[in-house]
């Protein structure tokens, strides 16, 4: 049976989303930004994010895939969706759930740069150090966390616990 641990409840994450949005909402005044939702797990955290921005912004999703039902990444990125709007000479925001290893992060980074994006930053719900393997730069973290397969508000393990409204660790 899995057991789930508390690790940021519903009022945590509304107080860092609400200052992230703050924070990225005045360094990009001014600026047309274009936020780049990873999906699947990004979803619920950007649908927050964007409601708190004070500018404007355009929104688009990328699917890549390098888990499937496992617990650790293959390292082998699979991308699935790319952007459909014009990010060229853009500057762009990545919006993922949590950056674990940074392979996929390197990946996306490169990518979004290699199709025009004047800039690529990357914004996350929950910057995990635990196994990064890449030196990938996190411009803006709600939390960071050492340790632990983290579950709830957007992350998953097998597709299943995204709608939790609260971060947990997951103990299978």
């Amino acid at each position: 049976m899995s057991e789930f641990i508390p690790v940021l409840t519903k009022k945590e994450i509304d107080a860092q989303v609400s200052h992230i949005a703050q924070v990225i909402s005045a360094d990009y005044k001014d600026r047309e930004l274009i936020l780049i939702g990873i999906l699947k797990g990004a979803f619920i955290f950007l649908s927050d994010l964007i409601r708190q921005l004070s500018i404007p912004v355009k929104v688009d999703f990328m699917c890549v895939s390098s888990y499937g039902d496992h617990t650790t990444s293959s390292g082998r990125i699979k991308l699935i969706k790319d952007v459909d709007i014009n990010i060229n000479n853009k500057d762009v925001l990545i919006v993922e759930d949590i950056v674990d290893t940074g392979v996929t992060l390197s990946y996306l980074v490169d990518h979004l740069h290699a199709s025009g994006a004047s800039s690529v930053r990357i914004c996350t719900l929950i910057d995990k150090r635990e196994r990064r393997e890449t030196d990938v730069r996190v411009d803006y973290a709600c939390h960071t966390v050492d340790k632990g397969f983290l579950v709830g508000y957007g992350l998953d393990y097998a597709e299943f616990y995204r709608n939790l409204p609260e971060v947990y660790h997951l103990k299978l």
